[in-house]
């Protein structure tokens, strides 16, 4: 199989945001209970729920076209659903790392980075 590298950063990316919007769907105000107060003394003090919603609405895109850029791969070798996940899956990384800088958690941005690496491979190695 000729497109064995694709097909995994697309799976990769599909399991980390089916599982993350999972978390934000299922465990809502858990997850409110945490962003809240860590971007308490950011700009996105009062929008945290909004942004958060946002970022789960592209990270379900990223989801969805992955799985099916998956599919389409492996039945006829096609990209192009699997080239907008990759996109997706890297726009809601930095929207991601966008907060983490704001709430000046570095750590948290340093992690971001790391699947943010697979994602823009990703979108080199479908387009």
């Amino acid at each position: 199989m000729n497109n064995t590298a694709s097909l995994l950063i697309l799976l990769f990316l599909a399991i980390t945001f089916i599982i993350s919007c999972h978390e934000k769907i299922f465990h809502w105000k858990e997850a409110m209970s945490w962003m809240i107060p860590h971007f308490e003394k950011t700009i996105l003090k009062n929008f945290v729920p909004y942004a958060t919603g946002i970022l789960l609405v592209v990270e379900l895109i990223a989801a969805v076209f992955s799985v099916i850029g998956c599919i389409q791969l492996y039945i006829n070798g096609g990209r192009e659903f699997g080239y907008y996940g990759a996109v997706f899956s890297c726009i809601s990384l930095l929207m991601m790392l966008i907060g983490q800088r704001l709430a000046k958690d570095y750590e948290g941005a340093k992690t971001i980075a790391i699947y943010f690496v697979p994602a823009v491979l990703g979108v080199f190695l479908l387009s």
